[in-house]
């Protein structure tokens, strides 16, 4: 039942598609999974990711499960692993409500990708570093794209780059680079 793909356990089709793009350059197969998950909270992202992983039968497929954050500095990471939950309360009006006065807007973009092949679990992490805008500027991505400008880019957000655009620079990415690299270097 293993084959050749790595499955991707997940309810969010914007987080899949982004992963399969970023597998399929280097060459690795990723097929969709759908699962409505219970997300434990937690203050680390692999913590999470693994928990969820974990709640995936295992069935002899290798399968990996994502988890992100967008961790704002002058608030001491907040929102954090507790982004989701952040973004459906308040959405994005809510996080620019929160800094209006706030001069250092800077922020990252993390990502934790929870790998399972039988016994083996491993965690890759992605990270972006950037700064919040000041109002939603775009309409690509998903979550916080909209506000989110990473330090690499050009001065757009997430939001207003196309997917490829954001894939050279994105957390998740990064993550899922890391763990492509890894299944390269290991077989």
């Amino acid at each position: 039942m293993r084959g050749d793909r790595i499955w991707m356990a997940t309810g969010n089709r914007h987080k899949y598609r982004e992963a399969q793009e970023v597998m399929a350059e280097m060459g690795i197969a990723l097929a969709h999974m759908e699962i409505n998950r219970v997300e434990i909270q937690a203050d680390d992202l692999a913590d999470i990711a693994e928990y969820s992983l974990k709640q995936v039968r295992d069935d002899g497929r290798r399968i990996v499960v994502e988890d992100a954050g967008i961790f704002i500095d002058c608030y001491g990471g907040f929102p954090g692993p507790y982004s989701a939950y952040v973004l459906n309360t308040i959405n994005l009006q809510g996080i620019l409500k929160l800094m209006d006065s706030i001069r250092g807007r800077d922020a990252s973009f993390q990502s934790v990708v929870a790998y399972r092949d039988g016994d083996c679990i491993r965690h890759f992490r992605g990270v972006v570093k950037g700064r919040i805008a000041d109002c939603i500027r775009g309409t690509g991505g998903f979550g916080y794209d909209p506000i989110f400008i990473p330090d690499e880019g050009d001065g757009r957000t997430f939001g207003e780059m196309n997917a490829e655009e954001k894939n050279a620079l994105s957390h998740r990415a990064r993550a899922f680079r890391s763990l492509g690299e890894w299944l390269t270097d290991s077989e």
